[in-house]
């Protein structure tokens, strides 16, 4: 394998997305996912002895330029005419009818019911989730969740590095003939996606891509922060939790002598959306909405459901495996669904989806010239720039300085919203801006 082509290269350049998909798949079991602790994000580790620099890892890696066409084309067989949710059938809100799945979920527990419904009607034999490891609770722990038990256990989002596809060796391990479901925030599936152009066994077996729309990840240092916010040390740690618990749920930290201490969600998502932990390869992704998968789900943060306190998500039906599965759940009362219109889509994930199609071209020009454009965005304006070098100063500044200090653990969450708020402010009213011209 040339050097230019090597998984560390693309980890030396900062375009690493941590997803694991080069681990999972390397036939000589010569990679590792270790957590860089200068960065505190997972990165790959090659074994040079094992190694027989076959180059997969590289092929396979969604980290350096990715394209959005080929892949549209492969997959769709054409490309979006929507350049803000990807090719799509049709949008939905709705949530599971199970209230214990719905309230213990992040939001309305659909793909949680998705995959104990196909598991249940023989559609699959396992689904490839995130929980968190039982020995080290603040750690996450990809595996292949064969029972109704183990898919609930990996419910609820995870604000944190996770390399979902190592987990990817399990189902080439499996039994002949079984089929499996993956989920992922975007950059798991574009890895998957890549890996199954690469390898036949994946591409017969994975027969559901379940996407989680996402406006980035957070490194390691976010959960630090909570709990010195909290008071809690992380050796005391016995279960750690970012939602759940009804609409718009709240973190939960169990200790080892039994208690519980919450933290509601406008106490701690202020230190995850401004973006002071942001990977850096998350701020050049386009991705928000999951466009490759084969149905995605997301918080349904929209004033239509300003009074739901127990859970809802939008749904994003984009190959016709997805509605039909998506329809049986409501015949047989699994689901509550409603449709949607693409507008409401975009309105429930303004600043998501501002940070993925709007701003990133100007972020792109001013900080990450050196990385190939790829995929689909839209042009930046002046208010746009300004944004752009706001989320650059948080994500480097602060994560990189300002928090190996000490000081944001004396630094009220009260004084994070205000100082967000212009920033916000100019992405809520560019979207508005979009939506118009768009829808």
């Amino acid at each position: 394998m040339e050097n230019h082509q090597s998984i560390e290269t693309v980890v030396r350049n900062g375009l690493c997305t941590g997803c694991g998909t080069c681990a999972g798949i390397c036939p000589e079991d010569a990679i590792e996912m270790a957590v860089d602790h200068l960065r505190q994000i997972y990165v790959p580790c090659r074994d040079r002895e094992k190694c027989n620099e076959c180059g997969i890892c590289f092929d396979v890696c969604p980290g350096p330029p990715f394209d959005f066409k080929k892949l549209n084309l492969n997959i769709f067989s054409k490309e979006p005419e929507d350049i803000l949710l990807g090719n799509y059938l049709n949008c939905y809100s709705g949530y599971a009818t199970d209230y214990d799945i719905r309230y213990n979920s992040a939001s309305g527990g659909l793909a949680t019911a998705l995959l104990i419904f196909a598991l249940e009607q023989g559609l699959i034999d396992g689904a490839l989730v995130t929980g968190f490891r039982e020995d080290k609770p603040l750690e996450p722990q990809p595996f292949i969740a064969r029972t109704r038990e183990e898919i609930i256990a990996a419910a609820r989002s995870k604000y944190c590095p996770v390399p979902a596809n190592v987990a990817l060796k399990g189902i080439l391990n499996a039994d002949e003939g079984e089929r499996f479901a993956v989920v992922g925030l975007p950059c798991h599936i574009h890895g998957v996606r890549k890996a199954e152009a690469e390898n036949k066994i994946l591409r017969e077996r994975i027969v559901m891509h379940l996407g989680l729309c996402c406006t980035s990840t957070s490194t390691f240092s976010l959960i630090d922060l909570l709990l010195q916010k909290s008071g809690v040390d992380k050796e005391d740690v016995a279960e750690f939790g970012f939602r759940g618990y009804g609409w718009p749920g709240k973190g939960a930290i169990k200790t080892k002598d039994g208690s519980i201490r919450f933290v509601p969600l406008h106490k701690w998502l202020p230190w995850h959306s401004p973006g002071f932990f942001v990977p850096r390869r998350c701020l050049i992704c386009p991705d928000a909405f999951a466009e490759f998968a084969d149905i995605s789900f997301g918080d349904a943060w929209h004033p239509r459901f300003a009074e739901d306190k127990v859970g809802r998500s939008i749904i994003i039906t984009r190959s016709e495996m997805a509605e039909h599965t998506l329809s049986n759940m409501k015949s047989q009362g699994v689901v509550n669904l409603e449709g949607a219109e693409p507008r409401m889509i975009v309105e429930s994930q303004p600043l998501m989806t501002y940070r993925k199609k709007k701003s990133l071209a100007a972020r792109r020009r001013l900080f990450y010239r050196d990385v190939k454009s790829y995929g689909y965005f839209l042009d930046s304006g002046a208010l746009d720039y300004i944004w752009a070098i706001y989320q650059h100063y948080y994500s480097s500044f602060v994560s990189r300085y300002l928090y190996p200090s000490g000081v944001l653990k004396h630094i009220p969450v009260e004084f994070v919203r205000l100082g967000r708020s212009p920033m916000f402010a100019i992405s809520y009213l560019q979207m508005k801006r979009v939506i118009r011209k768009y829808y």
